[in-house]
């Protein structure tokens, strides 16, 4: 049995996901399937590169489509707008600086849509969970690879 998980995300996150969803089971799915037959029809199996490849590629869809379906199934759209209080939350955009560095900007999302390139962090990051809760001017401590830095907080939005 599978755990039920809570994953959040933007609402754009869980439309991406779906449509991947869709891709993967419209598109990708029947063409996996034509190509296993394909490859069957060739015959014996134990030696048949093609039908061996295919049936890889398949338990790697299939993988990759029921987490889509369990992170679908579990998620939980998170309120991008001010909450009010000024504090950094799931959804928040914050801006931070570290000593003798630019300020940056980022976005503080759930695991299954952080990248960091693109200026999304996770909650469960280092910096993503040194963050959470804090104000405008706090500064925060953060233990990642490279050693400590310290952050202070420019902007909440």
């Amino acid at each position: 049995m599978v755990d039920k998980h809570d994953y959040p995300m933007t609402r754009s996150a869980l439309e991406e996901l779906r449509a991947e969803l869709k891709q993967k089971v419209e598109v990708e799915r029947p063409a996996l399937a034509a190509r296993l037959k394909a490859a069957i029809e060739m015959g014996d199996l134990s030696e048949n590169a093609e039908y061996i490849s295919a049936k890889e590629d398949q338990g790697f869809l299939e993988g990759r489509i029921q987490q889509l379906q369990a992170m679908i199934s579990g998620a939980i759209i998170i309120d991008e707008r001010e909450n009010g209080t000024g504090a950094v939350r799931l959804g928040s955009r914050v801006t931070v600086q570290e000593d003798g560095e630019d300020p940056e900007t980022f976005q503080i999302v759930g695991p299954v849509e952080a990248s960091p390139i693109d200026g999304k962090i996770s909650n469960e990051s280092p910096l993503g969970q040194a963050l959470v809760g804090h104000k405008v001017g706090d500064k925060v401590r953060v233990q990642a690879p490279r050693g400590e830095s310290v952050f202070k907080v420019i902007s909440v939005s």
